[in-house]
């Protein structure tokens, strides 16, 4: 019997999205003061918790989850 593959659950592709917003949200708040003032308006109304970011920002975020689990796959730290 062979294993099957390994599916995220929505629950933890979600949960790796908001990592990784959080991630962002403390690297772009660490490198403000080093861009364009028009950046920095563009990020500050993304500096909120996932929870309320728009549908379109949480997908942005969960590419970045994909990303997550295709490099555990390609390390074979998960089927």
């Amino acid at each position: 019997m062979s294993k099957s593959p390994f599916k995220p659950t929505d629950e933890l592709m979600e949960a790796l999205a908001e990592i990784e917003h959080e991630q962002w949200l403390h690297w772009s708040q660490a490198v403000a003061a080093d861009v364009t003032a028009t950046t920095r308006d563009k990020w500050q109304r993304a500096w909120v918790g996932y929870d309320e970011l728009t549908e379109d920002l949480k997908e942005a975020d969960r590419i970045w989850a994909r990303k997550v689990v295709t490099l555990l796959r390609q390390r074979k730290l998960i089927p």
